[in-house]
């Protein structure tokens, strides 16, 4: 359901921010606030967990940490706009505030730099200025479309605009939040393992408890609407001391 902020600002529903930081505490804060504030959230660590995301799930904004593991957020955002091009907005963040790096991250294709600490109001402020940029409509194009998806899965069709699941006899089958949130985990994340602390972050954007054992209980629920046979799953498998697996291939209708 589009979130009544969201409305009032005329933005498209559930924009999805990838927010890419390595200090997890962070990670989790700045998720929680976004999700707070209507936006859905998926975080990445490193540029490997970045683009492991952005190859299989549709961003709309990349919010990016200079100092990280491996490869510097400065040399991931020259990598995403030579794969990407110039339409996927990026925010760099960063504690350090000098001129040159702020001057070499907008240089480098960087569509905004905020320097930490940072207020709660100016962060969600920016991300949401920089979707408008991005989705608003270029000289002789039309209006931009609506932010919509159809991803289908062994003969399933989930609609995130509607966030509504058809089954392949073509009947609407009713989901919780909780459901359509992990589904929709599942479907962003397909043929990966994905461990109950990773599938509670991506669903709930939280500090994962080590013995909340509910996204058994959700997968659970889950299966019983989507297995044809709940005692021999073939969508969601369990791969023991590890988490699950959504099986199918994830295609774009």
């Amino acid at each position: 359901m589009e979130s009544t902020e969201s409305a009032r600002r005329g933005l498209e529903p559930e924009a999805h921010v990838l927010v890419v930081e390595d200090d997890g505490e962070m990670r989790h804060l700045i998720a929680r606030l976004l999700q707070e504030n209507g936006f859905r959230v998926t975080g990445a660590r490193d540029g490997r967990e970045m683009w492991e995301t952005l190859d299989h799930a549709p961003v709309d904004l990349v919010l990016l940490d200079v100092m990280l593991p491996g490869r510097s957020g400065m040399d991931l955002c020259r990598e995403i706009r030579a794969r990407r091009g110039p339409a996927l907005p990026v925010i760099m963040l960063t504690a350090r505030a000098e001129e040159t790096d702020r001057v070499l991250g907008l240089e480098l294709g960087a569509d905004d730099y905020i320097p930490k600490p940072f207020g709660r109001r100016e962060l969600v402020a920016r991300i949401r200025a920089a979707l408008r940029r991005a989705q608003a409509p270029r000289p002789g194009e039309g209006a931009a479309p609506a932010h919509r998806r159809l991803l289908g899965f062994a003969g399933w069709t989930l609609d995130t605009g509607r966030r509504e699941l058809t089954s392949p006899t073509g009947a609407v089958v009713d989901l919780s939040g909780g459901e359509y949130d992990l589904l929709l985990a599942f479907v962003e994340h397909p043929q990966r393992v994905l461990s109950r602390d990773q599938l509670l972050e991506l669903a709930r954007n939280r500090l994962a408890d080590p013995f909340d054992r509910s996204v058994d209980v959700q997968v659970s629920r889950l299966r019983r609407k989507v297995e044809p046979d709940e005692a021999s799953p073939t969508i969601i498998k369990t791969v023991r001391g590890a988490g699950y697996l959504f099986v199918p291939k994830v295609e774009p209708r």
